[in-house]
């Protein structure tokens, strides 16, 4: 995204052998609209005198140019009330445009697109408009810190007691309701480690409103472990939360520097956070390359759990191993994905301490609304 200076002029070029055109579901359907940038200046707002009309409440009577010079279009913000962004940076002065960049005139987003003379018509793909969509949303995701913190039950299996809780994200925003969607959107800007540092930061504050001070497991994004900051972001965490018990989960695969871990590992044990692998069984780790760098908790993927108490004797015998060897490493198993009293019976029968899934209760946002079972009800 290239700025210009701002007493930029631009000429409409002569004999140009391609046509700029702005892409998006403009109308009141669900067809994505092509309009074609034919004038310079090319006025985009409210008004219906613009070339292009936007006729909502959102966007100002005349809200942005784009203007062409030989080497193509030039967007210029016209101090509009809430801003004109280009893949989610705000606009302050004019900017050269190139093909594919997402402009968003307030919360409506358009992609920018260009055609040879020979091939006037093009169909988008479906999921183009879905992408600029996520990625307008996330600015607001981001900027307005829009995201909701789940709370989802970890259990002692044996007893059925509380003992705290994962923490997961979602948002009100359509498009990047889902942690997968949040992160794929995030991924096209590089903002995977300030979302996920983000939805920590958020998820612990808010759990100020549950029962207690509960034991809370929060996520990381590989990333993060792939630039320094991590260990910043959690004494941050720790200062504002002196005596929360707290757990950072890291996947299996995201373990592959020793050296790192172990400065991650001498962190966490300053900072009083333990440590645990997530959805070990889901990657390629072994469980003696895991515990170089000694955990806690290992949290076992729900391809191992999901079933157990009707998988096959290998199957069960194969888990309650791996189990067993957790244990001897002084290490808590946790069964990720119990969704039966079947399942969690198995999974006590074959050694787990800890319990997750919907059986137990599913992810909520308040505490009035977690839908943990009464586990007073099937203490065994």
């Amino acid at each position: 995204m290239e700025s210009l200076p701002a007493n930029t002029t631009a000429a409409t070029p002569e004999g140009d052998a391609s046509a700029w055109f702005l892409a998006g579901q403009l109308g009141a359907g669900k067809t994505t609209s092509h309009v074609a940038i034919k004038s310079s200046p090319f006025v985009i707002g409210r008004r219906p005198e613009a070339s292009l009309c936007l006729p909502y409440r959102t966007v100002s009577g005349m809200h942005a140019t784009i203007s062409m010079d030989t080497q193509g279009p030039i967007l210029q913000d016209l101090q509009s009330t809430n801003g004109t962004f280009v893949n989610g940076r705000r606009v302050s002065s004019a900017i050269r445009l190139k093909f594919d960049d997402l402009i968003q005139f307030a919360d409506i987003p358009v992609r920018v697109r260009r055609q040879s003379a020979e091939n006037r018509t093009q169909t988008l793909p479906e999921d183009v408009y879905d992408q600029a969509i996520a990625l307008v949303q996330f600015d607001k995701l981001m900027t307005e810190r829009r995201v909701t913190p789940f709370y989802q039950p970890v259990v002692d299996i044996p007893t059925r007691q509380l003992l705290g809780y994962e923490v997961l994200g979602r948002s009100q925003l359509v498009g990047i309701t889902t942690p997968t969607a949040m992160f794929l959107a995030a991924a096209k800007l590089n903002l995977e480690v300030q979302l996920s540092r983000m939805l920590r930061w958020e998820g612990i504050q808010h759990s100020a409103a549950l029962p207690g001070q509960p034991h809370l497991f929060v996520n990381t994004h590989p990333a993060e472990l792939a630039e320094p900051g991590l260990a910043d972001s959690l004494r941050a965490v720790r200062e504002c939360n002196p005596t929360q018990p707290l757990t950072l989960e890291i996947h299996e695969a995201a373990v592959t520097n020793d050296i790192m871990m172990s400065e991650l590992r001498a962190a966490l044990l300053d900072l009083n956070i333990s440590m645990a692998y997530d959805d070990f069984g889901a990657g390629r780790a072994q469980l003696s390359e895991l515990v170089k760098v000694r955990p806690e908790y290992i949290k076992f993927d729900i391809s191992l759990v999901h079933d157990i108490h009707v998988a096959s004797a290998q199957h069960q015998q194969m888990v309650a191993s791996l189990v067993k060897m957790v244990h001897e490493l002084g290490i808590i198993p946790l069964a990720e994905g119990v969704e039966c009293e079947e399942e969690s019976e198995t999974c006590r029968q074959l050694g787990f301490e800890l319990g997750q899934g919907f059986y137990y209760g599913r992810p909520a946002a308040a505490p009035d609304r977690l839908d943990l079972l009464d586990l007073r009800n099937h203490v065994t």
